[in-house]
């Protein structure tokens, strides 16, 4: 009986993808919205490009052509946050260079994309920092006390040695030790030469790249 139900949804799920087709292409609230109904059934869109709903929808090569679009960004930035994006910038550079079709892309099609990168084994991965995401496209481990750095630079871009010593309680030794590391994972940028001699460490990953340099070239 459950199969005989399954089978007539699927097939609903089929005319209603005909149907369509053109709102879930360009209408990311609505592909959204199809992908969840799609989960319900067992049915992966995504699972490969070749195929019914790859032919019908074209949505493999949407996410196939997002996924290498990504992979480039995150090239192209790695230099400046040590291969750790924050994933609303990571959007909106995505947007950028998709001038055309600007608001098609959402953040729920960036995460599909990169899950399908991750398949691939490529070390591309998304993670949770206080209240946001963040898109790691290196194999960097970070710690319980690089998190809680992190969380804490989200409120200004930055931290000062200071600061980790007051707000998370914790030893100089231990706050240096910690942003050293992110120093030399390249997830941090110093900034020194300030009125009150404390050293800034700043987090591109959860400051905006387009704030410390031109997006044209990404």
């Amino acid at each position: 009986m459950m199969k005989e139900h399954l089978s007539t949804f699927r097939s609903q799920l089929e005319d209603f993808a005909r149907k369509h087709k053109n709102d879930i292409r360009k209408n990311p609230a609505f592909r959204s919205q199809f992908h969840e109904m799609c989960a319900k059934v067992g049915v992966d869109p995504l699972a490969s490009n070749k195929g019914f709903w790859a032919e019908l929808l074209g949505i493999g090569d949407f996410y196939y052509e997002l996924g290498v679009q990504i992979v480039d960004i995150c090239l192209a930035t790695r230099p400046l946050n040590g291969g750790l994006i924050n994933l609303q910038e990571l959007c909106n550079l995505l947007r950028q260079r998709r001038k055309s079709d600007r608001g098609v892309v959402s953040e729920d099609d960036c995460l599909r994309a990169i899950s399908k990168l991750k398949v691939l084994g490529s070390g591309f991965e998304v993670i949770s920092v206080g209240k946001k995401k963040l898109v790691r496209s290196v194999p960097t481990e970070l710690n319980k006390d690089h998190n809680e750095i992190l969380e804490l630079a989200q409120g200004q871009g930055f931290v000062t040695v200071d600061q980790v010593e007051r707000r998370l309680s914790w030893t100089s030794g231990r706050a240096i030790d910690a942003l050293d590391t992110l120093l030399d994972d390249g997830l941090a940028m110093i900034d020194d030469g300030h009125k009150d001699g404390k050293r800034r460490y700043w987090f591109p990953c959860v400051s905006p790249i387009s704030s410390l340099t031109g997006t044209d070239s990404l």
